[in-house]
């Protein structure tokens, strides 16, 4: 009886564990960018002490040539000096010369949003949810739970402004999870894309280098 219960107990484990069935892969291999693609004209991405750093003077997006449906994926990011933001796409939409899609926000600004999801090139902020007018009261609650999600201060001071900082993302079907240096930013539902590249982005600050380190995915 004890054997056939610890049997079940760590069937079940096995079942509920996040990364069951998968096991963490480089994206990225610290000496040269395989894997990875510029869709744009613009923009430079190079391989520095084991980082990637981007250098660009308008806002783009270096890409992973594999997409991915399910899964747990970490990045670093360390944002330069001065106005600057960036963020990780996932499941993003790339065609030659655009990005768009799921982007879990790292926000340099007074504003502090780090960790919040931005549909980039479509519908904007997903959470913190900003509506714009309307009178919609179920609309307006979820603005207002969201902004206040954002004003907690563990929340607010998740994001070392002038380090490295840890982001992990996890999606498992309509679920949506971010996290920034273990503080969980972002549980949301959606299920505009199912499948996409990871990506990394320099937000077009002329000069600016933003870097990136110990890029990985766990496949769920």
């Amino acid at each position: 009886m004890k054997y056939s219960i610890l049997i079940l107990i760590v069937t079940l484990s096995s079942f509920l564990s996040p990364a069951s069935g998968g096991e963490k892969i480089p994206l990225f291999n610290g000496k040269d960018l395989t894997g990875w693609t510029n869709p744009y004209e613009y923009g430079e991405a190079k391989v520095v002490d084991g980082e990637i750093h981007l250098v660009a003077d308008k806002k783009f997006f270096l890409v992973t040539e594999e997409s991915f449906e399910d899964f747990i994926v970490e990045v670093d990011i360390h944002l330069p000096e001065g106005p600057a933001n960036s963020g990780v796409m996932f499941r993003a939409n790339v065609s030659p010369g655009k990005v768009f899609g799921y982007q879990a926000e790292c926000d340099g600004s007074d504003r502090r949003w780090s960790g919040g999801l931005y549909d980039e090139g479509r519908r904007k902020w997903l959470w913190p949810s900003k509506t714009g007018n309307t009178t919609d009261e179920a609309f307006l609650a979820r603005e207002e739970e969201s902004l206040a999600h954002f004003a907690r201060p563990e929340v607010r001071g998740a994001l070392k402004r002038n380090g490295w900082n840890t982001y992990k993302i996890t999606c498992k079907g309509d679920s949506i999870r971010i996290e920034v240096n273990g503080v969980v930013t972002t549980e949301i539902k959606d299920d505009m894309d199912k499948s996409g590249p990871i990506g990394i982005q320099h937000h077009g600050e002329k000069g600016q280098v933003y870097r990136f380190r110990n890029i990985s995915i766990t496949k769920l």
